[in-house]
């Protein structure tokens, strides 16, 4: 290992963090270290360490916001990629805005709205980056990245710069070609249309005061954890089962919203696996419907 990260210190990739635990990178702040956090700061960095992880066959995995995702307690052995601030932002032009991997999904949702651009009122509640967004094909409210797409740059793992279209992205539901072809998105484009500032901050502030009511968002969570079955809803199902408010050490079942599960303090990696193994299966046996996670589970186990 210390060999690897020798060669990636001695390189222009970006910043290089030996053993860095991950819990403060993530919305559950739960998650063990990583042999190395390398954060590339522009494109040339990025390629550069992309290139030499896959010259060298150096494990690797990205991180965004970590807010869809559960990090082992005994940490990921390789390398953690996280696109840094040079990443970070995001240009409205005719017919749409580019916006950098680092940048905030939420607050490109709202900087379109007040530059009275609708289509992305449904991001202003996923908590990612808009690489993830695109990774993920994030969605809320009825609509998903999928409709609004336009293009992205992405480095592929051989270090290939490539730009994909909406079709090459093959978006489903919660998916995209990047689950099954290895890249890292650097930036995607997205097709707006002109609207009126006040239908759009209304539909916004709707959407906001809902999440409000329904969802526990002063707590660390990873939103949805199960996708929606066909027809149905994660959330119906496990309050139906009476799972609302079970807890398994730290981690707690929310009261608020049944498809949340909380770190109500001290929760770790095992306690949440534990939880959602449990739901699973009781939600198995009672309704024959075997609950998908939406959220990624990575790491040592």
């Amino acid at each position: 290992m210390q060999q690897w990260i020798s060669l990636l210190s001695q390189n222009n990739v970006g910043n290089v963090l030996e053993n860095e635990p991950l819990a403060k990178y993530t919305t559950w702040k739960i998650g063990g270290p990583a042999d190395a956090l390398v954060i590339p700061e522009n494109k040339e960095q990025m390629v550069n360490l992309i290139q030499l992880l896959h010259k060298h066959q150096i494990p690797w995995m990205q991180l965004g916001r970590g807010s869809n995702m559960l990090v082992s307690d005994k940490g990921i052995r390789g390398v953690v990629v996280k696109p840094g601030e040079g990443f970070d932002y995001a240009e409205f032009h005719e017919g749409g805005v580019t916006a950098g991997a680092a940048h905030s999904f939420v607050k490109l949702s709202v900087v379109a709205a007040k530059k009275e651009w609708t289509g992305l009122e449904f991001g202003s509640g996923i908590p990612g980056t808009v690489g993830g967004a695109v990774y993920m094909n994030a969605g809320a409210h009825g609509s998903d990245v999928s409709r609004i797409f336009q293009s992205a740059e992405i480095v592929l793992e051989t270090g290939e710069l490539v730009r994909y279209s909406k079709e090459d992205m093959e978006f489903a539901y919660r998916h995209s070609v990047l689950h099954d072809r290895r890249g890292i998105v650097l930036e995607a484009a997205f097709a707006l249309q002109q609207g009126e500032r006040k239908v759009i901050s209304e539909s916004m502030a709707a959407y906001k005061d809902r999440r409000r009511r329904t969802q526990p968002l002063q707590m660390a969570c990873a939103g949805s954890v199960f996708r929606n079955p066909p027809g149905d809803h994660a959330a119906r199902l496990i309050e139906a089962a009476g799972l609302k408010g079970m807890t398994q050490g730290g981690a707690q079942v929310s009261t608020m919203h049944a498809n949340f599960i909380v770190n109500t303090g001290q929760a770790t990696a095992e306690d949440v696996i534990t939880l959602m193994q449990q739901i699973q299966s009781t939600i198995s046996s009672q309704n024959g419907i075997n609950l998908v996670p939406e959220v990624f589970v990575v790491g040592e186990r």
